[in-house]
């Protein structure tokens, strides 16, 4: 076998496999955004720290998210909500 046959379908497989790779990664499913945004209309005083605990409601730690955001000076019902939304798709 010549060596740019061997190098060609080298290339192949490695575009084959990193391509697989790349269609079996999961797909995010987070709105990030959209929960600051809820919890600063909702009276968040630290967009950092809500920032942070919108991602912690992405990663499927509701009570943790709802616990940061009520810290960062959102009430409860708010809170909810706005971590709720953390975990849907971006729209």
């Amino acid at each position: 076998m010549r060596t740019s046959t061997r190098i060609a379908g080298a290339l192949t497989g490695l575009t084959l496999t990193l391509g697989g790779a790349a269609l079996a990664a999961p797909v995010a499913r987070a709105d990030i955004p959209a929960c600051v945004q809820m919890a600063e209309q909702a009276g968040a005083t630290d967009s950092g720290a809500a920032a942070a605990a919108c991602g912690r409601g992405v990663s499927g730690d509701l009570q943790g998210c709802v616990s940061g955001l009520t810290g960062a000076g959102v009430a409860g019902g708010a809170a909810t909500g706005a971590c709720r939304a953390a975990a849907h798709e971006p729209r």
